[in-house]
């Protein structure tokens, strides 16, 4: 599921070494527009319902703190 996240998010910002980045909110590396996108992208490829709770910098602040939120809300 990670390799999947991942290309999703390189179709936002290709140059960013999303296994390492851990501070995408934070550095501001994804602004709210980025992050709407990337929400629209998650919930079509994993047919999860991301909503405005979900929308805190710590779940958008790295690959993996994604990946945990989606397999979380996948289990739901």
């Amino acid at each position: 599921m990670l390799e999947e996240i991942i290309e999703i998010l390189k179709e936002v910002h290709a140059e960013v070494d999303y296994m390492s980045e851990d501070k995408l909110i934070d550095k501001r590396i994804f602004d709210s527009f980025d992050v709407v996108n990337v929400v629209g992208e998650l919930m079509d490829a994993f047919d999860v319902e991301i909503t405005a709770e979900h929308m805190v910098p710590e779940n958008f602040n790295s690959a993996q703190a994604i990946c945990k939120l989606v397999e979380s809300l996948s289990e739901d």
